[in-house]
C-alpha cells in the first residue's frame, strides 16, 4: 500500500474546476515531482493535501487513514508537513524561534504547566531549542540562528522554511518551489539538499516546481496537470518525452 494515495480529486471554486478526478499514489521513501503550466492546479493539491482546502469530491488517505476531515494541525500531528511558493516565515522573530514554532505540535508540557514552569518544562524547552540547532546546523544555517528571520536572503530564508517544517518530525514533506527566486548555484545546492534529507531521514516528498532540471534530477516519478486534470504520470524520462506534457509546456505549431 502506498503512503499516501490520491484518489479522484475534484474541487471548485465558482465556475472554475481547480482539479478534476486527480489520482496518484506516491510510496513511502518516494521523491514525486508534481509540475504543470502556472494554474495547473499544483498548489490546490497541496492545500487540499494539507488541510487547507476541503474538496467537492475524491479521496485522500495517509498511512491508511483518511486526510479529509482533519485540520491542518491534525495533518501535521500525522506526519504531513510543507513550505509555501512564498515564503512565509516569521519575519520579526530569530531564525531559532521560527524553527521552535514548526515544534510546537511535537512537544507535551501544555498551558498550566508553562505557567509554572515545571521541571518536566523545563527540560522540554531544552531539548527543543537542541532540536531546533540541529536542524539548523542539518541545513546550513545554524550561523544565523539569532539573527531576525525577516533581514535573511530569499535563498535562506527557503532553507529556514525547510528546517521549520521539518521540525515537526513529518514523515511526507510538502515542497512548493522551493527553488522560485534562486540563482543557479543555489539551485545546484538546493537539490543535493534535498535528497540528502530523503536518504538521512527517511523522508516521502512530493516537490512541487517549475525548475525541470531539478524536478526531472532529484523524482523518482512525475505527476503533470494541466487545466485541473492529470495528463501524464511516470519516470521523468518518460514524462519529458511525452507528446501531451510537450504540447502543455511549449504549444503546438497551430498555436504559435
Amino acid at each position: 500500500m502506498p503512503l499516501l494515495r490520491v484518489e479522484g480529486l475534484s474541487i471548485r471554486f465558482g465556475g472554475l474546476a481547480a482539479l478534476s478526478d486527480v489520482s496518484f499514489d506516491v510510496a513511502d521513501g518516494e521523491i514525486l515531482g508534481l509540475i504543470g503550466p502556472n494554474g495547473a492546479g499544483k498548489s490546490t493539491v497541496f492545500n487540499v493535501l494539507s488541510g487547507l482546502y476541503r474538496p467537492d469530491a475524491g479521496r485522500v488517505t495517509f498511512d491508511g487513514g483518511s486526510l479529509l476531515d482533519l485540520t491542518p494541525h491534525a495533518i501535521a500531528c500525522r506526519g504531513i508537513a510543507r513550505t509555501f511558493q512564498n515564503t512565509e516565515v516569521f519575519r520579526p522573530l530569530s531564525v531559532l524561534d521560527n524553527v521552535l514554532v514548526g515544534l510546537h505540535s511535537r512537544l507535551r508540557g501544555g498551558l498550566l504547566g508553562a505557567a509554572v514552569w515545571s521541571r518536566a518544562v523545563a527540560r522540554e524547552e531544552r531539548a527543543a531549542r537542541e532540536r531546533a540547532r540541529a536542524l539548523l546546523a542539518r541545513l546550513g544555517l545554524e550561523d544565523v540562528a539569532d539573527v531576525e528571520a525577516g533581514g535573511l536572503p530569499l535563498g535562506r530564508q527557503k532553507r529556514l522554511e525547510m528546517a521549520r517544517a521539518l521540525a515537526a518530525e513529518p514523515r511526507c514533506l510538502l515542497l512548493d518551489e522551493p527553488a522560485g527566486g534562486l540563482n543557479p548555484t543555489e539551485t545546484r545546492a538546493l537539490m543535493d539538499l534535498i535528497v540528502r534529507l530523503r536518504e538521512d531521514l527517511k523522508l516521502t516528498m512530493i516537490v512541487v516546481e517549475h525548475d525541470m532540471p531539478l524536478v526531472m534530477g532529484i523524482s523518482d516519478r512525475v505527476v503533470v496537470l494541466h487545466y485541473g486534470r492529470k495528463i501524464a504520470e511516470g519516470k521523468p524520462r518518460e514524462v519529458a518525452s511525452d507528446a501531451a506534457v510537450i504540447e502543455a509546456y511549449l504549444g503546438t505549431e497551430d498555436d504559435a
